[in-house]
């Protein structure tokens, strides 16, 4: 099977992406697995390379086609950058974050245009973008504003733990508060939409418990009595094959186990303990819902060891794997 050309836009320049991608794109690996194609800049590509001690050729191209995709060799679309080379590390400049957005955008139109297959991206800064007046916060609101789609859905990999969320950033008390049985129930069919994209024909999901043991049906809350089982079976009725509410102490465990496809966390916390606990640095990021797959690296710009060559790529690699891995299967078609 050919291998997927894989977008890596390099973030945020003055943080850890540029140096996390040249040693990811140092490791030959990769290029058994993957095309990768760096969005981007060669002056900060070769400032990292210069940080990390490597020696690697960039090989500038305008379409994707163009590419060797040869390990010892970066292929890059290069965009125009005025005054790059005055960009400090380990600081929130302006012109980082408008450089950041405009990698990004180029990478969705690739995508969209069908000219890659998955993008994998490094880490952008919210102060950054704020600084240049980009109308979003993150990468999934970027994402989600360029390809039109106004929710997409966020899901963790780490080895064969897949964790899906029904609420992200808010307070646990809100994220409890929110916990209604009608928009379980409808995420819990994106969900198994989701796994579907992935080429997961027949998903099993499980829902996590919100209490103690399931809530003891009322000794420790009713939201499992009141909201969470109803729509779970509402879900079983349409013949989806959904577990729970599972306890939440023991749910992650069997799904590593291979009972599970993957686990609707009911809120941020409950997923990310669970994921980064099994491998903090291998716990990669999904967006889903997109015409486009999209991994990402599970951390930040680590201002403060930017510049230093410190910086692990292990994160970085994974991200590229596992767009390689999904990009042949993921079908868009099942989240429309």
């Amino acid at each position: 099977m050919s291998k997927s050309i894989i977008a890596i836009p390099l973030g945020d320049v003055a943080g850890i992406g540029p140096e996390i991608v040249v040693k990811a794109l140092n490791n030959p690996e990769i290029y058994e697995i993957a095309k990768p194609l760096v969005i981007g800049h060669s002056v900060v590509l070769s400032k990292a390379m210069k940080i990390c001690n490597m020696n690697l050729n960039i090989n500038k191209i305008e379409d994707p086609l163009e590419g060797v995709y040869t390990y010892g060799t970066i292929d890059l679309i290069e965009l125009d950058c005025p005054k790059i080379e005055e960009i400090e590390s380990g600081k929130v400049q302006k012109e980082a974050g408008e450089y950041a957005f405009n990698f990004i955008k180029k990478s969705v139109e690739l995508a969209l245009a069908k000219k890659v297959h998955s993008l994998a991206t490094t880490p952008i800064n919210k102060e950054a973008l704020r600084a240049a007046n980009v109308p979003y916060i993150g990468h999934t609101e970027i994402l989600g504003g360029l390809c039109n789609v106004e929710n997409p859905l966020t899901m963790f990999q780490v080895k064969n733990l897949r964790v899906l969320f029904l609420t992200r950033h808010l307070s646990l008390m809100d994220a409890i508060k929110s916990i209604k049985r009608d928009m379980l129930y409808e995420h819990i069919k994106m969900d198994i939409n989701a796994l579907r994209a992935l080429g997961i024909a027949d998903p099993n999901l499980a829902v996590a418990a919100l209490n103690p043991h399931g809530g003891e049906h009322g000794l420790f809350g009713n939201e499992e009595m009141e909201e969470i089982s109803p729509a779970i079976e509402m879900a079983q009725k349409e013949g989806l094959k959904v577990s729970g509410p599972v306890p939440a102490d023991s749910v992650f465990y069997m799904a590593m186990q291979g009972k599970y496809d993957a686990v609707l966390s009911l809120y941020h916390d409950q997923g990310h303990i669970a994921t980064k606990m099994v491998d903090f640095e291998r716990t990669i990021s999904l967006t889903l819902g997109l015409p486009f797959l999209r991994t990402s690296v599970d951390h930040g710009t680590a201002f403060d060891i930017a510049g230093k060559g410190i910086a692990s790529s292990v994160s970085m690699e994974e991200a590229i794997r596992l767009a390689a891995q999904y990009a042949p299967t993921y079908r868009y078609k099942y989240l429309k």
